[in-house]
């Protein structure tokens, strides 16, 4: 089996929310800053989705 280069590129460690932050650096701090951000901005992709399709689903329902 073969390896791809994405085998072998570092996988992000892994927080839960909460976790003490007294340990972290600043880099690894604006690591998690950085993820969270993307991570909310995917979450709230979704809930557009969602909110656009509901809006949909009601208005085809009312007519």
């Amino acid at each position: 089996m073969m390896k791809s280069e994405q085998d072998d590129a570092p996988r992000p460690a892994a927080f839960e929310i909460g976790q003490p932050l007294d340990l972290l650096s600043v880099a690894e701090l604006d690591e998690r800053i950085e993820r969270l951000r993307l991570e909310i901005a995917r979450l709230e992709a979704a809930r557009a989705a969602k909110q656009a399709a509901s809006a949909a689903a009601e208005a085809f329902f009312k007519k």
